[in-house]
């Protein structure tokens, strides 16, 4: 079947090279007797055998360029499946050594052949392999398997688990080889394939420097172990999927200066585009300093930030819509000092800030109004829940609406020399109303008339409800 394919194949196209043949001739021909006046004479036998010599030259000619370019393309293929399949063989060795000598052998298949279909081959391989079931206690270990003996029901039973010998030698080896290939530095790069991390367990991630400007970069539900290094620093992610979600980040994890950013996104795919975090867990800290997320929809809906300190000091949040709904701050510290959001929507409604000490000094949250539109519509923190120390002191507050109604404040909450610039803002309805402080406090009647409610302090919905009955 495969050899009646090919020879259909290669008679199509020793077809399609005669007859392009043919088709230059008479072009040619026509131009130089429209342009060039030449005139067409009786030809003598001599003449039409000339032609028909040159005519059977020049189909001959394309016929043997066909044939060597198929002759070259299928002895490719040929060698990629052969040397591809060998370095997949190495990958499946038992061997440690082996496997490592499988890891490069992939790179250099990925290096060598840079038709994008076979490279992405090549990077789903190794990808696949850190996707594979893995106890990281086993993972130094020069066991190839392990019994255990137990007790089912007053019967003995021995059940044998088989491990990869040395397997974190390996895995150590992939996330090296891929970061390396994935920097600006790199002699061949790797940026615009996919990558699939999901359910990948990493106990190395360093990533400085790395581009992905594949369509799809994956670390769903990603494992990032302890006492590890993992770090983004300065990484820019360009696809139009990026994400993280379900995550579980145990080490801190460092996302300084990256970039998530969507180089063209299509009008129908706008939906669908998005850099997100949503259900990621960081255990011990994260910091996204100086970052920046721009492109369609930023999203850390459901994340949750533990550990000693958690910061977003001086990011840029500048996609159309960047949300944190429900989202929870727990830990010691967090800060989006120094933070601007300019995009059209902007929410924390239902998150929870549980740290020690939160802050949002100096940060912009919302771009002005000008005329009758504007890119900030709304920026909400509705229904959130406020403890401990929370400053938004210094912040500007921009846009169309700004909303704390509903929200729950217990703590020691400062909105001192805060600048509430957007056309309303809203603190209605206030399930607790305990330690807050605005400059105004001493003198309500100093209160921008276009921040509610009035009067002031606000009601607590629970009152509100028991007034309106």
């Amino acid at each position: 079947m495969s050899r009646t394919v090919h020879r259909s194949g290669l008679l199509v196209s020793v077809l399609a090279a005669v007859t392009g043949g043919l088709a230059i001739a008479g072009l040619t021909w026509w131009g130089l007797w429209h342009f060039l006046g030449a005139k067409a004479e009786t030809p003598n036998q001599l003449d039409l055998s000339r032609i028909s010599l040159a005519v059977a030259a020049g189909i001959g000619g394309a016929v043997a360029l066909v044939v060597a370019y198929r002759k070259q393309r299928d002895a490719e293929r040929g060698r990629f499946a052969e040397v591809f399949g060998a370095a997949a063989g190495q990958l499946g060795d038992p061997d440690v050594a082996v496997r490592i000598a499988g890891v490069y052998a992939m790179a250099g298949v990925a290096d060598e052949f840079s038709a994008r279909w076979r490279r992405q081959q090549c990077v789903d391989v190794l990808c696949g392999y850190l996707r594979l079931p893995y106890q990281p206690e086993e993972g130094a270990s020069h066991l190839v398997s392990k019994s255990q003996r137990i007790e089912d029901h007053g019967t003995a039973v021995e059940r044998v688990y088989t491990y990869r010998q040395n397997d974190r030698q390996v895995r150590d080896t992939i996330v090296r080889v891929i970061a390396e290939h994935l920097r600006p530095s790199a002699e061949t790069h790797w940026s615009s394939c996919d990558f699939d991390f999901t359910d990948a367990v990493f106990e190395n991630a360093d990533f400085r420097y790395a581009v992905f400007a594949g369509r799809n970069t994956r670390f769903t539900n990603a494992m990032f172990l302890s006492g590890r290094t993992v770090t983004f620093e300065q990484a820019r992610f360009l696809g139009k999927r990026v994400t993280f979600r379900g995550a579980i980040f145990r080490s801190a994890a460092v996302f300084d200066r990256a970039v998530f950013a969507h180089t063209a996104v299509d009008r129908a795919d706008r939906d669908d585009t998005a850099a997100t975090f949503a259900e990621a867990t960081f255990g011990s800290g994260g910091s996204f300093e100086a970052a920046e997320f721009r492109g369609t929809r930023t999203a850390f809906d459901r994340t949750t930030f533990a550990g000693e300190r958690t910061s977003f000091a001086n990011a840029v949040f500048a996609a159309d819509q960047t949300t944190f709904e429900r989202a929870v701050f727990d830990g010691e510290r967090v800060t989006f000092t120094g933070a601007e959001f300019t995009g059209a929507r902007v929410t924390f409604a239902d998150s929870r800030f549980y740290t020690e000490s939160s802050s949002f000094d100096c940060a912009h949250l919302g771009t002005q109004i000008r005329w009758r539109t504007g890119r900030t519509q709304e920026v909400s923190f509705a229904r959130t829940e406020y403890h401990g120390t929370v400053s938004f002191a210094d912040t500007v507050f921009g846009g169309r609406k700004v909303v704390f109604a509903g929200g729950d404040f217990f703590g020691d909450i400062s909105f001192r020399r805060a600048a509430f610039d957007a056309r309303e803002v809203s603190f209605d309805r206030p399930k607790a109303w305990v330690g807050v402080h605005f400059d105004w406090d001493e003198s309500p009647a100093t209160k921008p008339s276009h921040v509610s409610p009035t009067p002031w302090p606000p009601v607590l919905a629970e009152s509100a409800s028991e007034l309106a009955s």
